[in-house]
């Protein structure tokens, strides 16, 4: 039986009203910009419960407008997270600031209570990430945020439509960027990107920025780069915006069911802590293991497409030498990366094919 991690080719399986809107979108020759992007910001913005929402190409773009939009320049320093994929910290490099790492916790989140220690006078920004679709303390870091005067940036781009007791990711901090990515909750065809925020002065600039800096045909006010969502891209958001919920629902009925059927096999498998209060998107289903690698090798002969995200974290990775760290610097996200594996989790998956994951799994320890 196949259990697959790619769930595209089902996803747009049936594509006709996105290709009658793409029709209407050819005929009106509104390929910068334009009404269907307008359309797409406005509900995203709704849906989310921001005054704005600035779309980008990507979601790595949409964390560099954020940082650019605060001043961030040369030698400022930005704190995130060790165990996040690359774009986080390489949206701070590209600003030529520097990426502060802390560890995370037992639910591969920011571990809050190490941020202060990480605070110097170049600290501009926290960047907490909404690691797999979870999220972390966001309440705490929000309190120390405000202490210390510090802004913060979320990195909600595994989490669009979750929510922290109520409160949707994306709408603690100044502004927050998504990823629309073709794996996240909310996906495009390709790549696509967005920010939140309830602030009018950084909105305008972000929309300026992201457009050249253009205010009209004619003129430009500052120097800006293209980094506009493609309208093509904006007509498939709009869609699968409506489905977002529904997805979401599915992805944590899957959950449920996996975490009931692996739970007894602790401490082969350890699960992280699931806070009842609230909402996960399972961008990423992650649990840690005993024999991980032999684990992967045995899931992906018996079809099930499991992954690993990712086995090096950021501060080992080549590109963070010149940030001068080391092996044991960051000793739970160096435990996880080692013992982490990703299941497939996703909406198109049926019970038989979760079970199926529970069993074989289950077969593997037995032996």
């Amino acid at each position: 039986m196949l259990v697959p991690h790619n769930y595209l080719p089902f996803e747009f399986k049936e594509n006709d009203k996105i290709i009658n809107d793409w029709k209407k979108l050819i005929r009106s020759s509104e390929f910068t910009l334009g009404t269907y992007v307008d359309r797409f910001e406005n509900a995203f913005a709704k849906f989310i419960g921001t005054k704005y929402c600035i779309s980008t190409n990507s979601g790595t773009d949409a964390l560099i407008l954020c940082l650019k939009s605060l001043g961030i320049k040369k030698d400022d320093e930005i704190i995130t997270v060790s165990n996040t994929f690359y774009a986080t910290a390489g949206a701070i490099v590209a600003c030529g600031a520097i990426p502060v790492f802390v560890d995370c916790d037992s639910r591969y989140q920011i571990d809050e209570k190490l941020i202060e220690k990480a605070i110097t006078k170049k600290t501009k920004v926290i960047m907490p990430v909404h690691w797999g679709g979870s999220s972390p303390n966001m309440q705490a870091i929000s309190k120390l945020a405000k202490k210390r005067k510090i802004h913060i940036i979320e990195d909600t781009c595994m989490g669009i439509g979750a929510k922290l007791e109520n409160k949707r990711a994306g709408t603690f901090g100044i502004c927050s960027a998504y990823s629309m990515h073709p794996l996240k909750s909310l996906n495009v065809m390709g790549d696509g990107g967005m920010i939140t925020t309830n602030n009018k002065t950084i909105a305008n600039w972000m929309y300026k920025y992201r457009n050249h800096g253009m205010i009209n045909r004619n003129n430009i006010e500052f120097w800006g780069v293209n980094m506009r969502l493609q309208p093509l891209q904006a007509v498939v958001a709009l869609h699968n915006l409506k489905k977002i919920n529904s997805v979401i629902k599915k992805r944590n009925l899957n959950a449920k069911i996996l975490d009931i059927g692996l739970c007894e096999l602790n401490p082969r498998i350890i699960l992280p802590t699931r806070n009842k209060n609230n909402i996960e998107t399972y961008a990423l289903y992650m649990i840690l293991v005993e024999k991980r690698d032999q684990l992967l090798k045995y899931l992906n002969q018996n079809r099930i497409e499991a992954k690993i995200h990712y086995p090096k974290p950021l501060h080992l990775q080549n590109a963070s030498k010149i940030f001068n760290y080391k092996k044991g610097d960051f000793p739970i996200s160096e435990m996880q990366a080692n013992k982490l594996i990703t299941i497939p989790v996703h909406q198109f998956l049926s019970k038989k094919q979760i079970h199926f994951t529970i069993k074989k799994i289950k077969d593997f320890y037995k032996k």
